[in-house]
């Protein structure tokens, strides 16, 4: 069970109608690629990036949901606008996830209070407190005991996608946001098509 990333972003969508709105700026971002080659870890982290914003950008207020995509879901949590998003594998728990962006959230807010309202570039300096969120929690017993105190996710319908596909607009292809998408390098776009070719898509995600 292991968590590859966290990340905190400041999201504009009202509604579920997002495409029109204003890709989410990055407030926060923590991730641990060990696991992964030495050559392949940018790309990994730029996936990251890119798969975060795009969920974030389709996460409505209040909504939690998780997306399946080969061996890791990825879940994310959109407090009011503040959402935070985790890369799990498979084995972690779904109600334990949860459990960790809400802690995030409150740990942000608690720190940076409102001034992510008025973000308007993606962060790029080290959160610290995210970063021991991520070594903290890849123990879901940590997260476990969050729960004590967390009864109403018992009672919070959290919507489960099976592919990244499900939650993206109607006539959407991920093919396209890649292509289109900043936050990728050429290198990275064009890993992920041959990794496509091969049946091997980003085993980043």
């Amino acid at each position: 069970m292991k968590i590859t990333a966290l990340l905190v972003f400041k999201c504009n969508n009202s509604s579920t109608e997002s495409s029109t709105e204003t890709d989410p700026i990055i407030l926060a971002n923590a991730s641990d690629v060990s696991q992964f080659g030495y050559f392949q870890r940018n790309g990994v982290k730029e996936f990251i990036v890119f798969f975060g914003r795009t969920v974030a950008k389709r996460t409505s207020p209040t909504q939690r949901q998780s997306i399946q995509h080969e061996e890791y879901k990825v879940h994310s949590y959109n407090q009011n606008g503040l959402c935070a998003v985790g890369f799990m594998d498979d084995h972690y728990p779904v109600r334990s996830a949860f459990s960790v962006l809400n802690k995030v959230l409150d740990e942000y807010q608690k720190i940076f209070g409102d001034t992510w309202r008025n973000a308007q570039a993606d962060a790029t300096e080290p959160c610290q407190f995210l970063n021991d969120s991520l070594t903290k929690f890849q123990d879901p017993a940590e997260a476990d005991k969050l729960l004590m105190i967390q009864r109403e996710l018992d009672e919070t319908k959290i919507i489960l996608h099976k592919t990244i596909d499900s939650v993206l607009e109607r006539g959407e292809k991920l093919d396209s946001l890649v292509e289109k998408s900043s936050d990728l390098s050429a290198a990275s776009q064009l890993f992920y098509k041959q990794a496509k070719k091969t049946n091997q898509c980003c085993t980043v995600l």
